[in-house]
């Protein structure tokens, strides 16, 4: 096994206005705002390179406490949000507006996610649908899809560069779907625990999942193959006091690393494809 040099970490930037936990954060894709929600109801918008506090938004319905899901359109113009009232706003990022105001889902909505050209909005609640909602322009009235289908919450949807749609759920399964055609693709099951996370490789030829089980799977999403099950021991031991958060990098051609996880929060890509990252507690 080839060892590995640590990564270099250069000067961290804190945002701490927060008046609650922060569920989620999000990059625009153009690298100059930060997104951060909380469970005190609100968004916040920073400055990425300077900490700036932009803006912080609320005052609609006060998300009930807390703001659990937060995503950029691809072209960073505007931004999505829900949370415990069951509702999704979108946002215009450069005034902090509210645009639209969506409802249909029957409970908490923990996920989200934009399609590539930013014409829909998918979004999973706890209900266990998955609903996709029409943003184009001139359209009289948003209109949503319903996909059915999982048996839990909906935790985690991630759009493929193609416009396939990916579904996991505390149902322990993953739904791949054709959001055109309303039609189930393919069911990918084999986790033992809810799935956390997913992330469609940049060349669609595989997908990632976290799970709460600890483990991180790669997928051949067209077939339904899981092709490897991936699991990581720290170098060190940890610490006996509390615990600490641990991100690591996978080679998907040199190696992996065996060992355990507590839980798998989360995974992505990087945009070449070669490196699969996981973020876990251990």
């Amino acid at each position: 096994m080839n060892s590995r040099a640590p990564l270099s970490v250069g000067r961290v930037t804190f945002f701490g206005r927060h008046r609650g936990e922060v569920n989620c954060s999000a990059f625009s894709p153009d690298g100059q705002t930060l997104l951060t929600a909380s469970e005190d109801g609100y968004l916040y918008g920073w400055e990425t390179k300077s900490g700036q506090l932009l803006w912080r938004l609320g005052g609609h319905t006060g998300h009930q406490r807390s703001v659990e899901t937060l995503i950029f359109s691809p072209d960073s113009r505007q931004l999505a949000s829900g949370g415990w009232d069951k509702q999704v706003m979108l946002w215009e990022v450069q005034s902090g507006h509210k645009l639209r105001h969506l409802e249909g889902h029957h409970d908490s909505i923990q996920s989200s996610d934009f399609s590539p050209n930013a014409n829909c909005l998918a979004t999973g609640s706890w209900d266990s649908t998955v609903r996709i909602w029409d943003l184009r322009v001139g359209t009289p009235a948003v209109f949503h899809q319903e996909l059915e289908g999982h048996s839990g919450n909906i935790s985690c949807l991630c759009y493929s560069l193609s416009g396939l749609l990916g579904s996991g759920s505390w149902d322990k399964n993953i739904h791949i779907w054709k959001p055109n055609t309303s039609s189930l693709m393919v069911q990918l099951k084999g986790h033992v625990a809810w799935v956390n996370s997913i992330a469609f490789s940049p060349d669609e030829g595989q997908l990632a999942s976290a799970s709460y089980s600890g483990t991180i799977k790669v997928w051949d999403y067209n077939t339904g193959k899981c092709l490897e099950t991936l699991k990581v021991r720290p170098v060190a031991a940890a610490p006996s006091e509390g615990s600490r958060k641990d991100f690591r990098t996978w080679s998907l051609v040199l190696c992996f690393w065996q060992g355990f996880l507590d839980v798998a929060h989360t995974c992505a890509f990087t945009r070449q494809g070669k490196l699969l990252v996981s973020g876990a507690a251990i």
